[in-house]
């Protein structure tokens, strides 16, 4: 379904309910911009793009943004009472975390969201929740299970026979086509096996984590999605779908079909 078929809604918009899953979002980890009436250092925005939680609201959910600075036993708490989670693009992955020993530059990390991450998507899943991750979340995913990232996407050889698509700055319109894995939990969200997104990262899946599996490639080769099969609802993919899901009808079925599964971790607790 386009934009122009979708029953949109705005936040406030709707009623919101018990029957609304709540959805916590690991924040982005920003220095506050500059504002040219306070000369003060204005701090850190510990934030979530309109655009995804519009599209969590639009989908049926109540999503809340999770602070960065806690701890295990706070993080047990969120994982008792959200029925999924969400992980958002941004900073890169620090690549000591799967002993990378070379330089790398300091300003491109951020081993706040590094640490933090690496315990939730752990209980997370521990606990069987509806885990969806976007971009630098899925590649902080792959990396807390034990696998590892290429920092640098045009250094990886395409497939025979195509050139590397453009991956970086391609936001706001599709910038390559995706195979979809058939039976794959990704196929059965988007309903296809061929989509389009749009593409912005500089950094990729490289050696896959022990139990999960591709499911998306780009045409030219490039990872784009990995899930969990053994668990009911835990998707990475490399795109931004919260950039695009107003007219791009197989983002807004990923939104759509997160928010069903954890509606069901829902309904599931209550008996």
């Amino acid at each position: 379904m386009t934009a122009e078929g979708m029953d949109v809604r705005y936040a406030g918009s709707g009623s919101v309910t018990a029957e609304r899953p709540m959805i916590a979002i690991a924040p982005r980890f920003e220095e506050a911009p500059p504002n040219p009436y306070v000369s003060d250092n204005r701090g850190t925005y510990e934030i979530a793009g309109s655009g995804l939680l519009k599209a969590l609201l639009t989908a049926g959910a109540l999503p809340v943004v999770m602070p960065v600075a806690i701890g295990p036993e706070e993080i047990d708490v969120y994982v008792d009472t959200f029925d999924g989670f969400l992980l958002q693009g941004g900073h890169d992955v620090n690549p000591k975390l799967w002993g990378d020993e070379g330089e790398y530059p300091q300003e491109m990390l951020c081993p706040e969201r590094d640490a933090m991450e690496s315990i939730l998507v752990k209980k997370v899943v521990a606990a069987h929740k509806p885990l969806f991750t976007i971009c630098r979340g899925t590649q902080l995913l792959n990396v807390a299970f034990g696998g590892s990232l290429n920092m640098d996407v045009y250094s990886r050889e395409p497939r025979e026979g195509m050139f590397t698509w453009h991956h970086t700055g391609i936001l706001n319109w599709p910038g390559h086509p995706v195979e979809v894995e058939p039976d794959s939990l990704l196929e059965k969200c988007v309903g296809q096996r061929l989509i389009q997104t749009n593409s912005s990262h500089h950094c990729c899946v490289d050696r896959l984590a022990e139990g999960f599996v591709l499911v998306g490639h780009a045409t030219d080769g490039m990872p784009e999605a990995i899930e969990k099969p053994d668990e009911r609802f835990c998707l990475g993919v490399q795109w931004h779908p919260e950039c695009t899901w107003e007219h791009i009808s197989s983002d807004y079925a990923l939104f759509e079909s997160f928010v069903a599964a954890a509606r069901e971790q829902r309904e599931a607790a209550r008996g």
